[in-house]
């Protein structure tokens, strides 16, 4: 779980459990620290389809806290958007052009308490037609919160990439979870301290929105050479290495240089 750029959760599931298992118990702990420290704090809560649970949503009802969770197509939904859906493919039908239709219905799965918002993305193109459908507590206009509220979680998956390509957080090959849980700890850890890096010390820099592997390809994996006596540490840098200014003003900031 992320907020902004901020890793606040990680937690690695068993393999052969449901994809949101003890998600809303790690919300719930997450959301009680954060009143702790902001008790009129605004939370909402966004995910994809994946965690479209019902005890979720009703936690969050019942906790004040919004929602805007990915909802999965079916035959249901579809027929109560068919309006929505049939209008886009009448208007590619007549221009050809891709078609984007939105609006909102109320739906309530058997297994929900109560019928709840649903917007609904209505896009048609040559390929056919491909509806969205979100449920939300919120009350924004279906396509801002679609565009510019759900979509932004497209960022927060190359936040996920990031941590995963660049700092190795799907090596979780051990056969127990606890050692597999504890690497991720590690790949949290570190995602943490280069993202402090970036936020605090790389401003003004050309770093300033570079992602974890750029980081370390340009100032951790650098060949130098230790030296060590009773006084102090040295690092010895290759004179050919190309970012001397970057290294020695991230230094400077540090408070080493």
């Amino acid at each position: 779980m992320f907020c902004g750029d901020q890793l606040v959760v990680s937690y690695l599931r068993p393999g052969n459990s449901d994809g949101a298992k003890h998600a809303w118990a790690i919300l719930a702990l997450l959301v009680r620290r954060l009143r702790q420290a902001w008790p009129d704090v605004r939370i909402i809560f966004r995910g994809d389809g994946g965690f479209c649970r019902p005890q979720l949503m009703r936690w969050c009802e019942r906790k004040q806290v919004e929602y805007v969770i990915g909802l999965a197509k079916n035959a249901v939904l579809r027929r109560t958007a068919d309006h929505l859906i049939t209008a886009a493919a009448t208007a590619w039908a007549a221009s050809g052009e891709k078609q984007r239709h939105f609006g909102e219905v109320r739906y309530g799965a058997r297994t929900w308490s109560c019928d709840r918002r649903v917007i609904v993305k209505a896009e048609h193109t040559d390929q056919g037609s491909n509806p969205r459908f979100v449920v939300t507590s919120l009350t924004h206009p279906p396509q801002e919160l679609y565009d510019d509220l759900y979509c932004a979680r497209g960022e927060m998956e190359n936040r996920l990439k990031e941590q995963q390509l660049d700092l190795f957080a799907d090596r979780t090959s051990c056969h127990a979870w606890w050692p597999n849980q504890f690497r991720l700890l590690l790949s949290s850890l570190a995602y943490t301290l280069v993202e402090a890096l970036r936020r605090l010390v790389l401003t003004g820099t050309g770093l300033a929105q570079a992602q974890s592997g750029t980081i370390r390809l340009k100032l951790f994996k650098i060949g130098a050479v230790v030296l060590r006596n009773t006084r102090r540490v040295r690092f010895l840098l290759s004179s050919a290495y190309p970012d001397q200014d970057l290294f020695r003003l991230v230094a400077t900031r540090l408070g080493t240089g």
